[in-house]
């Protein structure tokens, strides 16, 4: 049977690679032609009549018109729901990737492969291992009508990808959306606010790392890890002690969180610089900020912030000794909203800018933190490019 595939990404990219016979609709694509055993087509030739089952890119919002024209869509999930191994779905706003990395090393013992939103997508990973630990995103959720996980892991729930889904409570929905598919016997492990979302499986919920730790019966001195990593650690000590009643506290602590996470540097005068350049969403950013908040700190902030509502951030910046450096395509909105709460702020427009104004009035003490609160593709690549420039920037600073 031909598949039609909407969007040409990673994810369905994966699945004509593995399936052929594909007919695949982009924006990007003018005309009809070949590829290999596959056809690429502009959107506009989408026809519902001939189409008897249609697999969405997560990149492709709701609102998209093709979308909207489906009549048998599903999500990549659902194409390899009858085939998948005991699965593993991880989601939440900030700390996924990581939970779901360390996961993945606490069970690579185990047959334990990782994949999804990182890594590899499903058409690529194993059907015959053991584990899939998924690092599952709210696109994917939104679309997803019949897969389930056999284990849920839910980090924190903030305002996030608004103008993808429409508003935060259509973003929430999503991430809540396994819930409801869990059989009953099967564990999930959530945030205590959402007891009332109504499940057939057993949940722990939790507020703190304490939670975690008392329900699980994890011992916290033995983790290596501080802040908003932490929780990622227990979160997965949980899991392989819910599965296999396994431990690894000195396996887990050699872990190594991934570049431009709360990832600390030095300058050539000595002072503390944090490329935070994958904090982008608020919440992400507030962690980061949270860490140094004794300090006197100089933070970049800007960029797509995909119409999320910064005023906790903000509200949470006007109580420190804080100085925010505006970036991107959002910068007149910060500079607004910080003269709105009476914080310092400096209008740079471009990171290479902003670091070096920084540097003009950072003391020996000071701390600077680019923890943009936004995505980066308004000016980057990605939040790699934008960390690796921020890097650069920092190691060109002189000495004196």
């Amino acid at each position: 049977m031909t598949m039609t595939l909407f969007g040409y990404g990673k994810t369905t990219a994966a699945i004509a690679r593995r399936f052929g016979d594909c007919q695949i609709y982009d924006d990007k694509f003018k005309q009809a032609e070949p590829f290999g055993t596959n056809t690429l087509l502009p959107m506009a030739e989408f026809d519902p009549t001939r189409s008897k089952m249609e697999v969405v890119s997560p990149g492709i919002p709701p609102h998209h018109p093709i979308v909207s024209r489906a009549q048998n869509l599903i999500s990549e999930y659902d194409l390899f729901a009858n085939c998948a191994p005991f699965t593993i779905w991880i989601s939440g706003t900030n700390g996924k990737t990581t939970t779901t990395e360390m996961i993945g090393l606490l069970l690579k013992n185990r047959g334990a492969i990782v994949g999804g939103n990182i890594g590899s997508p499903l058409a690529e990973l194993d059907m015959q291992a053991q584990i899939w630990a998924l690092e599952t995103s709210s696109f994917t959720l939104h679309y997803t009508v019949r897969a389930q996980p056999n284990l849920y892991v839910l980090l924190p729930i903030t305002p996030d990808h608004i103008s993808w889904h429409g508003s935060f409570e259509a973003y929430e929905a999503a991430k809540l959306k396994p819930l409801a598919l869990l059989n009953e016997g099967e564990l999930a492990i959530v945030p205590a606010k959402y007891r009332a979302v109504p499940t057939k499986a057993f949940v722990c919920y939790y507020e703190t790392d304490d939670d975690l730790a008392e329900f699980f019966d994890l011992d916290k001195s033995r983790v290596g890890f501080k802040g908003c990593f932490l929780q990622d650690a227990l979160l997965a000590l949980a899991v392989s002690k819910a599965l296999f009643d396994e431990t690894d506290y000195d396996l887990l602590n050699g872990f190594v969180v991934d570049p431009h996470k709360i990832e600390e540097l030095r300058d050539a005068q000595g002072r503390l610089w944090i490329d935070d350049s994958k904090a982008t969403n608020y919440d992400a950013t507030l962690q980061a900020v949270e860490i140094y908040a004794a300090h006197e700190l100089h933070l970049i902030l800007g960029g797509d912030d995909k119409a999320a509502d910064l005023t906790p951030l903000f509200d949470a910046l006007a109580a420190l000794n804080a100085r925010i450096y505006a970036i991107g395509s959002n910068r007149d909105r910060l500079m607004q909203m910080a003269a709105d709460r009476g914080i310092d702020a400096v209008l740079c427009g471009f990171l290479d800018v902003a670091v070096s104004k920084m540097s003009e009035a950072m003391g020996a003490e000071a701390v600077g933190l680019l923890s943009p609160a936004a995505a980066s593709l308004d000016q980057f690549g990605s939040y790699k490019e934008r960390g690796e420039l921020f890097q650069k920037c920092v190691k060109e600073i002189a000495a004196f």
